[in-house]
């Protein structure tokens, strides 16, 4: 198939993935309907179109933290990613850094740190509140010998939400030989992924905390591992201890409200990610479109502020930054052009969201990535929360 915008990597994705792998990267919770109006509401943005303005010289670069990217971009913590094409983590890490942007490698992953900060510049480390604390404290150790630049914390997840397209899938609620079966018998209908990564993928298991579960560890782990290791207790109060144990740049991802932001500041986040997990933790709330000007409005400048969440082109990207937004951060995205075309998916998808966010800032009237703020919206097209 000819793969022209992101929604052909989708499709790509759909096509080459067991089912039980697609599902997992294309759900949402309960309903869905936050992963849907994370996609309508940046969609009905309205951009307003300025022209006679000299757009000749277009720079799509930013810096954060003192780090300088290409793209005002980041390709976002997803877990099992090394499931969807052979060492995952690493593929898209090598793309990520040839395109300029950041890599942020999930604690789920299947390729374990050392292996991702081998192949590429160190990756962005993505981290739960963790009931182990011991355990906790050894990965940020890891990240920090890895040369981490960033630690992210992952705070909407102190308990999972459900999400029936995994039960339904069969890469949740399976247990046993019959769950392993099923999937099997999807693996065998896609010979390509069952070659490229069913046999010659492996190790499987989930790297960063295989000293936990064992090195046989497998996909039935992954879900028991979330349920037995978030904290429902965690309080700002842990988040300090954090601050104080890492010297490097501190990033909340899953923050909705003004005043959730405000307490990040005052515990020492350098940055937050405005996000509802893609729709895959509490249904029904904000997208990031939504909630981002009022998060915007109450840290005013103080810290770094990203957004995810239905970001399906650059001109999304470019919808996100006029909100507020310092950068935008893909999750799905990345998913789907690593599920259907690897590493060089990843760096076609990326080239996309460079080409389209050039056109958007051109047709916009804007030359550079600080120069994107509410005038390259339709007064009433910004949402309010």
């Amino acid at each position: 198939m000819i793969v022209a915008d992101i929604a052909d990597h989708r499709e790509a994705a759909r096509r080459r993935l067991p089912p039980f792998l697609f599902e997992y990267i294309d759900g949402g919770s309960y309903a869905q309907t936050s992963l849907h109006r994370n996609v309508a509401d940046l969609q009905a943005i309205a951009l307003k179109q300025r022209v006679m303005r000299d757009v000749s010289a277009i720079d799509t670069s930013t810096s954060w933290f003192g780090m300088h990217q290409a793209l005002p971009v980041a390709l976002g913590p997803v877990g099992l990613a090394g499931m969807y094409a052979r060492r995952g983590e690493v593929q898209a890490a090598r793309a990520a850094a040839a395109a300029g942007v950041p890599f942020c490698l999930s604690t789920l992953s299947i390729c374990a740190l050392p292996e991702v900060a081998a192949a590429a510049p160190p990756p962005w480390f993505q981290l739960y509140m963790m009931k182990d604390r011991g355990f906790m404290r050894d990965l940020m150790a890891r990240a920090k010998a890895a040369g981490c630049p960033a630690l992210v914390f992952t705070v909407d997840l102190p308990v999972a939400g459900a999400r029936y397209r995994d039960r339904r899938s069969g890469l949740a609620g399976a247990p046993g030989l019959g769950g392993q079966l099923r999937r099997v018998g999807q693996a065998l209908r896609h010979p390509g992924w069952a070659w490229d990564v069913g046999l010659h993928g492996r190790p499987h298991h989930l790297g960063n905390v295989a000293a936990l579960l064992g090195r046989q560890s497998g996909l039935e782990d992954f879900f028991a591992w979330i349920a037995g290791n978030m904290d429902a207790s965690v309080t700002w109060a842990d988040l300090e201890a954090v601050r104080a144990a890492w010297d490097g740049a501190l990033i909340l991802k899953g923050v909705l409200d003004a005043d959730d932001a405000r307490s990040a500041l005052v515990a020492g986040a350098d940055g937050l990610v405005v996000s509802n997990h893609g729709g895959r933790q509490l249904d029904g709330v904000l997208s990031a479109a939504r909630a981002l000007p009022a998060i915007a409005d109450a840290v005013g400048g103080r810290m770094t502020l990203f957004a995810d969440g239905g970001v399906r082109s650059g001109l999304d990207v470019a919808r996100l930054l006029a909100l507020g937004a310092d950068g935008v951060w893909l999750g799905r995205a990345w998913a789907w052009a690593l599920g259907g075309g690897g590493q060089a998916g990843v760096a076609h998808m990326l080239a996309l969201i460079a080409a389209e966010l050039r056109v958007a800032m051109a047709l916009t009237g804007v030359t550079s990535v600080a120069a994107i703020d509410a005038d390259a919206l339709v007064a009433n097209g910004a949402p309010r929360s």
